[in-house]
């Protein structure tokens, strides 16, 4: 693998992720025999032939890989800027985008899986003509397509639910406050929904219907997370992650991470 950077990279091993994810790739795998599992944040995925992967550039990188001997599995590495640039205008890519968040496995049918090879042969052979005038371009058509496939899949196996812009971007704000970090001294629906100028009531509404699951699971969610990638570092104590996190005392602490990790703090650390 060269140092420079390139907006598409191919491999068969999801070994890279992780260094891939820190560098802001977005990582796009189907297994096509054997099988596998990785930890993202504290929750363990599986995967096996036939399953499709998306893992997004986030701070909770791919950890613990395990690869069956017979792996057999096609990986396509895209820049996040490449992403973004070849994505279509649709408020579905919102949907889509939290529920790989929650879960970068989608178990595909036998036509889909045929859809996904096609597609990432596609992108393999056109990346091949460099020399091709306008080979960006084709490379971005090449990359849209697989996209909308991938909208088309999760709508077959989710569900399709229409999503006006205005929650869209309702949606998209809210979630831009938890990715600066507000979560880690604020975790009431009240506190985000004054700072959009919405109801607390409303937030929710439109943070299920968009994707699935109301405002305070997401706050939740990232909560946890980040308190789980805070306890494998081993240079902080207890006292000083409940501190960081604005709990008024670390029993409390301990209660909450008992709670949304279903172990102690101690335990965890284990």
């Amino acid at each position: 693998m060269t140092d420079q950077p390139r907006d598409i990279i191919l491999a068969n091993t999801l070994a890279d992720t992780a260094m891939l994810q820190q560098k802001g790739y977005i990582t796009h795998a189907l297994c096509l025999r054997g099988k596998g599992s990785f930890r993202l944040g504290n929750k363990r995925h599986t995967f096996a032939s036939g399953d499709c992967l998306i893992i997004p550039q986030q701070t909770f990188l791919l950890q613990q890989l395990c690869e069956s001997d017979d792996l057999l599995i096609e990986v396509i590495f895209i820049a996040q800027q490449f992403i973004e640039a070849a994505t279509p205008k649709s408020n579905y890519d919102m949907r889509g985008h939290l529920a790989l968040f929650d879960d970068p496995v989608m178990h595909l049918t036998p036509l889909q899986q045929e859809v996904c090879s096609v597609n990432f042969d596609y992108i393999r052979r056109r990346l091949a003509l460099s020399r091709h005038h306008f080979h960006r371009d084709a490379m971005l058509n090449a990359v849209q397509c697989m996209i909308i496939d991938f909208f088309d899949f999760h709508a077959e196996l989710y569900g399709e639910h229409h999503v006006t812009t205005q929650q869209a971007l309702l949606m998209q704000r809210f979630l831009t406050l938890l990715d600066r970090g507000d979560f880690r001294q604020h975790r009431t629906v009240g506190h985000y929904a004054s700072e959009l100028c919405v109801t607390a009531k409303y937030l929710s509404e439109v943070c299920h219907k968009v994707s699935g699951q109301p405002a305070i699971y997401w706050i939740t969610r990232y909560t946890a997370l980040d308190i789980s990638r805070q306890l494998r570092r081993r240079d902080l104590t207890i006292e000083e992650i409940s501190d960081s996190f604005g709990f008024s005392s670390v029993s409390y602490f301990v209660r909450y991470v008992q709670k949304h990790l279903g172990m102690s703090p101690n335990s965890f650390r284990e």
